[in-house]
């Protein structure tokens, strides 16, 4: 092998594996071609149908009228008079969004940290540390609106586990966690980060396992302390890592429903985006076109964390 091919192999590397991937798809039998097609196709056909579809549908939607009754044809016409109502007229709209602001910034403060800080503590090898990550992280395979059961039995007033704890249970003085309109919010983000938290611990330990041990040998040598150590070469190195955690996080509180719903059905100071989508879309007064356009913005605003993730993907493996 020449040197000049060599080096076109080692700065083209995008391209030889695109070639090497036509060649192989050229070998394929019509069969293995038929199957591939049908793997591929199938699931794309039900995440168009379920997902993408009804999305585009309620983007039309969110530019019309109507109250759900009826057929569909029945929709007027509404140009961008839903936008501007929720913009400037819908009196929940705005503390929604702050809410959902809170949301984020608890989970990226208190819940996140505390998930890196579990996953550092269990990578030490600790005894019973198998014990403890499945602790940690079996609120990740509990369902959010089972979570918040959960949490409802904890705060209860009547004979919730704290009030109970603290002998004031049914009594006057009793503390209505999620009753109370001034502490429900920061009541639910407590129950959310018990789930977050443990997500966040096993993406990090993951990480953590990846990391090369000579990187932390050589740390130590230099006489750096264990503090050092993780903030200057540890993390950094984890930056494939942090930077799902980023997007997860801001779609979490995004996308933050079950738990509200289940409280309180996302009313009495538990007002967020998504509670408000669904209350337009049913019960009395409902209005589709209305619970649409905020379906609309959230779906945007969504989207923004995962098109920045998956153009810094795409443009790491072009370089690679």
């Amino acid at each position: 092998m020449t040197v000049h091919q060599a080096d076109t192999e080692t700065k083209d590397p995008p391209q030889r594996q695109q070639r090497s991937l036509r060649r192989r798809l050229k070998t394929l039998s019509t069969t293995d071609k038929v199957v591939l097609g049908l793997m591929v196709g199938i699931p794309t056909l039900i995440e168009a149908c379920l997902i993408w579809l009804p999305s585009l549908a309620s983007i039309g939607l969110s530019f019309g009228r109507w109250d759900g009754i009826g057929s569909p044809t029945n929709i007027k016409g509404a140009g961008v008079a839903n936008y501007t109502y929720i913009f400037t007229n819908y009196p929940a709209f705005w503390p929604a969004v702050l809410h959902n602001l809170i949301w984020l910034i608890f989970l990226a403060v208190i819940a996140t940290p505390l998930g890196v800080l579990l996953a550092v503590l269990l990578d030490r090898k600790i005894r019973f540390s198998r014990i403890y990550q499945s602790i940690f992280f079996l609120p990740v395979m509990l369902s959010l609106a089972l979570i918040g059961i959960i949490w409802q039995l904890i705060y209860s007033g009547d004979n919730g586990l704290i009030d109970s704890l603290l002998g004031i249970a049914g009594k006057p003085q009793s503390i209505d966690f999620f009753g109370d309109k001034s502490i429900n919010l920061w009541a639910a983000l407590i129950a959310q980060t018990w789930r977050h938290a443990g997500y966040v611990m096993i993406l990090y330990l993951a990480g953590l396992k990846g990391v090369d041990a000579s990187l932390k040998e050589a740390a130590a040598l230099d006489g750096a302390t264990a503090w050092q150590t993780f903030t200057r070469i540890v993390f950094p190195v984890m930056k494939p890592i942090n930077t799902v955690v980023i997007v997860i996080t801001i779609i979490e509180a995004l996308r933050a429903f079950d738990l509200v719903y289940i409280i309180n059905a996302g009313t009495n100071g538990l007002e967020l985006l998504s509670s408000l989508v669904v209350q337009n879309l049913q019960g009395e007064g409902q209005d589709l076109g209305v619970g649409s356009a905020i379906a609309t913005v959230l779906l945007v605003v969504s989207l923004v964390p995962i098109v920045i993730y998956l153009s810094r993907t795409f443009r790491k493996d072009r370089v690679e």
